[in-house]
């Protein structure tokens, strides 16, 4: 603990102790809030010679996930796993935000001096922000099951154009082979 600096009368200057030790909270605050980053990579796919889109829907850039047009198979399951993976990387995201969150806010001492009255309050805050990942996740697991549900209930569509693409390959005889 910081020793009083003495006044001119003699007096004791408590007005320092207290401030070196709020100075001393927040670099604790600062290194706890740090010691909790995870690091975390981010990669943007630069498009800028693709094609335009056409009809007034937003560019990549705006938005994660795929412009809305389901007009195959194949469109409804880029778009559903489009969805997965975005809802659960946020998920996984959010829920890491949520322990920093609640790690910073319990440091912060509680204003009555009540006995883990700071831990209670921060994951009061933070259990808001944990369900939001939740969510994420369910959204997550919808999307999957979105795509699934569209397979089953639209089955016997897929299987009629899928034979119909594909033909029985018959095997071709080469006469100029001798």
């Amino acid at each position: 603990m910081a020793t009083p600096t003495r006044g001119a009368n003699g007096a004791a200057n408590k007005g320092n102790k207290f401030a070196n030790a709020s100075a001393a909270a927040g670099g604790f605050v600062g290194a706890l809030g740090g010691s909790f980053v995870p690091p975390v990579n981010v990669t943007v796919n630069n498009n800028k010679g693709g094609a335009a889109r056409g009809g007034g829907g937003r560019s990549h850039a705006e938005s994660l996930l795929p412009a809305p047009e389901f007009t195959s198979p194949a469109q409804v399951r880029n778009y559903c796993n489009t969805l997965r993976a975005a809802a659960v990387t946020l998920s996984i995201e959010v829920a890491m935000g949520a322990e920093i969150l609640k790690g910073v806010l319990a440091a912060v001492p509680d204003p009555e001096g009540r006995a883990f009255g700071s831990r209670v309050r921060a994951a009061k805050v933070a259990r808001k922000m944990q369900r939001s990942a939740d969510a994420l996740r369910d959204a997550a697991k919808n999307a999957a099951a979105c795509y699934a549900a569209f397979q089953q209930e639209y089955e016997e569509e897929i299987n009629r154009v899928r034979h119909r693409a594909r033909k029985p390959q018959q095997p071709v005889m080469n006469w100029a082979q001798q």
